[in-house]
């Protein structure tokens, strides 16, 4: 899983508004769902998955990153089988206190190449946040979780992670950027570069984001303006890893 040669070194993103108090309370949440879903229970929207999938993936990439954070290649954890609840919540300590030793500002590996360990702050708050909501939603669990937030992860997608699949060669460069408006985070933002948008996306911060990492459909509470075909294209590329 070792990204740090992948990529030349690139500026970090903007500060993230969330912090590792934010990711510290989205790990809890995700700890304490675990016990409430049924293992077995698939996950729609990440292709054949089961929930013990999911939890055992992002106990994996939080074991990752803090290895990324720390400049160190992991120590892999085996292939199981685990006690989800003890896998998890080793690793998400893990990276919370890697994160808190080394401090925002020291020099780590990145998606981005070398860059201040705030990168992983971002990176696994937004993991951390998708999946959670992948968890409590195939379990039939409410989630809320300040908007602000939300908008920062649609803020990711837009900034760091369509640019490194297209600078990456995973993806074509969009022919017309798509507009996307968070009406309850007051944020807007261009997919695809500052030329003039073939389409105009509005809808709550949450349900952009998800919409962005294929965990929604266009018709999911959005309103769509402009050329309904052009948003389509774009979410058929792989604008997410």
């Amino acid at each position: 899983m070792t990204t740090h040669h992948a990529d030349a070194p690139t500026p970090a993103p903007a500060a993230v508004p969330a912090s590792l108090a934010v990711l510290s309370d989205l790990q809890g949440q995700f700890l304490a769902t675990i016990p409430a879903v049924d293992p077995t229970t698939r996950v729609p929207w990440c292709g054949r998955w089961r929930v013990k999938d999911l939890v055992v993936h992002v106990a994996r990439i939080h074991h990752w990153a803090a290895g990324q954070a720390r400049r160190t290649e992991e120590t892999p954890l085996g292939r199981g089988p685990f006690v989800l609840t003890d896998l998890y919540g080793s690793c998400a300590a893990e990276l919370r206190e890697t994160l808190a030793e080394l401090g925002p500002d020291a020099r780590s590996w990145t998606l981005l190449g070398e860059g201040p360990a705030s990168f992983w702050h971002r990176r696994q708050t937004h993991e951390t946040l998708v999946h959670l909501w992948d968890l409590r939603t195939a379990g039939g669990l409410d989630l809320a979780v300040d908007p602000v937030v939300w908008a920062d992860t649609v803020d990711e997608v837009v900034t760091v992670m369509q640019p490194r699949q297209e600078r990456m060669g995973r993806m074509e460069p969009l022919p017309a950027p798509v507009a996307l408006h968070a009406t309850d985070a007051d944020r807007t933002w261009s997919l695809g570069g500052p030329a003039a948008p073939a389409v105009h996306v509005t809808g709550r911060a949450r349900d952009l984001a998800l919409l962005l990492w294929g965990r929604r459909s266009p018709d999911d509470g959005l309103r769509v303006d402009g050329d309904r075909a052009a948003l389509d294209d774009t979410l058929s590329r792989r604008l997410t890893p």
